[in-house]
C-alpha cells in the first residue's frame, strides 16, 4: 500500500519511516495513510487514536511524578482546566477529551502527550501577565496534539532523557549522564521548525475562534525571551543561552515566526478580544513562586529539603539550580555538582552500592567508606573524556535511614581539581540532618499583587523583591516590562515576597 504525495510541507524523512518499521513490535506499527484533521496533509500514522489515548494514559502519572507532581490549589487547577477546554473544543477534535494538568515546578516550559493530555508549568504561569497570553501557551499544544505531532515525536524520541541532556550540559560526557539519566526527557525534546509554525498557525486559529487577543501569543514569547537572557546572565552563561528544559529550547520559536504564523492562520481579527489580566492576576494571586517545599528550596549556596530533613552548601563561585528530581551547580570554568537521591537496594552498603551499581561503568580510584555527619557513606574518584576535555569526578553516596541514598557526583577540569578539592570536601561534610523546627523556619516565596501607589517606582518595588540578585531585572520579566519602562499609580503588579503563613 502507498500513500498519495504528501502535501508540501508534509514531508516525511526516510530515517524516521526506517525507524518507525524498526520499533514495529511484530505486526506493522505504521497504520497506513490517514488525513490529518488538522492541517489536511496527508501523513503516515504510527499510531491509531485509541494507541494514542492509551499511551498517553500510561504515562500520564509517570510524568506528573517526574515533574514534582501537580500544583495543590485546585481553583488554580480548574481554572486551567476550563481554559483549556474551551480551546479544545474549537479545534478539529472537539470530541477528545482533553487533559490539563498544572505541574508543580519552576521549570519554564509546556509540552503535551498523545491523546489530549497537556502540561504547563507553575513556571509558565507566574511569567504570564494575561489570561490571553496563558491561553497561547495552551492553544499551542493543543495544535501540537490535534496535528499529531507528539505522537510522531514520541515514536521518534524514546531513548531521549531529560537527566542525560543536563548532565551533558555539565559535564560534556555521556557516561555521567548515563548515571543520572532520567525518562521525562521524551516529553521536552525539541520539535522541527515545521511542527512549531503549525502549531503556533492552530494555536492562532483555535484562540481567535475562542475569543482571545491572538497577540497574546507573540507577547508572551517576547517576555520569555528576556527570562531566558536573565536566568543565562544569573548562570553566568553567554546572553543567548537557554537552558535544555527551557520552553524556547523544546520550541525553538521566534517572535517573528509567530506573526508569521499568525498571518499565515487566515483567522479575522477578533472584536473586543479576551485579555483578562485582572482575572488572571487574581487567579495565580499567592501562587508558589520558585522553588515548593516538596522540592526543596536553592537559596544562594544553600539547598535546604524542609520535608526531607536535609541541608548542603555549594562553594562560593557556584551557582544552584534546583529540579523536581536533582540539584544541578555551575562553578568555574566547566566544574559542576549534581545531587540527587536513589532508593538503597537491600544488603547494599554504601560503597557496594557506589563500585557496583552506581559507577560500575566507571574505572574508579580510591574506593572508601566515610561518615558524614554520623551517616554512613562511600567514596570514589575517575577520570573521564568529556566532549569539552577530561574531567575528574568524585563520587559521594550518604546513606540516610535504611532504605535512602543520597548522592553528590562533582566534575572538576583537572587544572581545577587541587584548588577545589577543599571546596567541595566541605560541600560533602556540609550535608547534614536538620530539626523539625529549623525546618520549619524555611517557606516558600510566592506571587503576590500590589496596587502602585503614587511615587513608587520599579526600583522602589524591586527592592521588597524576595530574590536572590537581579532584583530589577526579576521584576521587570516578571511584569513584562521593558527596560526603561516605568509603572503608573493604580497598576496592578506582581511582586514575588516571603510567605506569610
Amino acid at each position: 500500500m502507498t500513500c498519495p504525495p504528501p502535501k508540501p510541507g508534509n514531508r516525511f524523512p526516510a530515517a524516521a519511516l526506517a525507524l518507525a518499521l524498526a520499533l514495529a513490535p511484530g505486526a506493522a506499527l505504521l497504520q497506513g495513510c490517514a488525513t490529518n484533521p488538522a492541517t489536511g496533509g496527508t501523513m503516515l500514522s504510527f499510531m491509531s487514536p485509541d494507541e494514542e489515548s492509551r499511551l498517553g494514559s500510561e504515562e500520564h502519572p509517570k510524568l506528573v511524578k517526574a515533574f514534582g507532581g501537580e500544583v495543590a490549589d485546585p481553583a488554580l487547577r480548574a481554572y486551567v482546566q476550563s481554559v483549556g477546554t474551551l480551546l479544545a473544543r474549537t479545534s478539529e477534535l472537539p470530541e477528545l477529551n482533553f487533559t490539563f494538568t498544572v505541574l508543580d515546578t519552576d521549570m519554564v516550559n509546556a509540552f503535551a502527550l498523545p491523546g489530549g493530555y497537556v502540561y504547563i508549568t507553575r513556571g509558565i504561569l507566574s511569567l504570564a501577565n494575561t489570561e490571553a497570553e496563558m491561553a497561547g501557551v495552551l492553544a499551542h499544544e493543543i495544535g501540537h496534539v490535534t496535528a499529531r505531532h507528539a505522537a510522531q515525536r514520541h515514536s521518534r524520541s524514546v531513548l531521549a532523557g531529560i537527566g542525560v541532556g543536563a548532565v551533558a550540559i555539565l559535564t560534556g560526557s555521556r557516561g555521567l549522564a548515563e548515571l543520572a539519566g532520567s525518562g521525562a526527557g521524551v516529553h521536552l525534546a525539541s520539535y522541527s521548525r515545521e511542527h512549531e509554525l503549525e502549531a503556533d498557525t492552530l494555536g492562532v486559529r483555535y484562540l481567535a475562534r475562542a475569543g482571545f487577543d491572538t497577540r497574546a501569543m507573540a507577547s508572551f514569547l517576547a517576555n520569555l525571551r528576556a527570562h531566558s537572557r536573565l536566568d543565562a546572565r544569573i548562570q553566568g552563561l553567554p546572553p543567548d543561552k537557554v537552558d535544555e528544559a527551557n520552553l524556547l529550547a523544546t520550541h525553538p520559536r521566534t517572535v517573528e515566526r509567530v506573526e508569521h504564523a499568525t498571518a499565515q492562520a487566515g483567522v479575522a481579527p477578533v472584536a473586543d478580544p479576551v485579555v483578562g489580566r485582572d482575572v488572571y492576576l487574581a487567579k495565580i494571586d499567592g501562587m508558589i513562586h520558585g522553588d515548593s517545599p516538596e522540592q526543596g528550596f536553592a537559596r544562594g549556596r544553600d539547598f535546604v529539603h524542609p520535608r526531607l530533613r536535609f541541608r548542603f552548601r555549594v562553594p562560593e563561585g557556584f551557582r544552584l539550580r534546583n529540579m523536581p528530581d536533582r540539584v544541578l551547580a555551575r562553578g568555574p570554568d566547566g566544574a559542576a555538582i549534581l545531587f540527587d537521591g536513589a532508593k538503597r537496594p537491600a544488603n547494599r552498603t554504601p560503597l557496594d552500592y557506589l563500585v557496583n551499581v552506581w559507577a560500575r561503568s566507571l574505572r574508579l580510584g580510591g574506593p572508601e567508606r566515610i561518615t558524614v555527619n554520623g551517616l554512613p557513606g562511600a567514596t570514589a574518584t575517575a577520570r573521564v573524556n568529556t566532549s569539552d576535555g577530561a574531567r575528574d569526578v568524585r563520587l559521594v553516596v550518604i546513606q540516610d535511614g535504611a532504605d535512602r541514598l543520597w548522592r553528590f557526583l562533582f566534575a572538576t577540569p583537572p587544572a581545577l581539581t587541587g584548588r577545589l578539592n577543599q571546596p567541595l570536601r566541605e560541600t560533602t561534610y556540609s550535608f547534614r540532618r536538620i530539626s523539625a523546627a529549623e525546618a520549619a523556619r524555611w517557606r516558600p516565596v510566592r506571587i503576590r499583587l500590589h496596587r502602585v501607589g503614587r511615587g513608587e517606582t520599579v526600583a522602589a518595588l524591586a527592592g521588597r523583591m524576595a530574590v536572590d540578585g537581579f532584583a530589577e531585572e526579576h521584576f521587570r520579566v516578571l511584569n513584562g516590562l521593558g527596560a526603561g519602562e516605568g509603572v503608573r499609580a493604580g497598576q496592578t503588579v506582581k511582586l514575588v515576597l516571603e510567605d506569610r503563613r
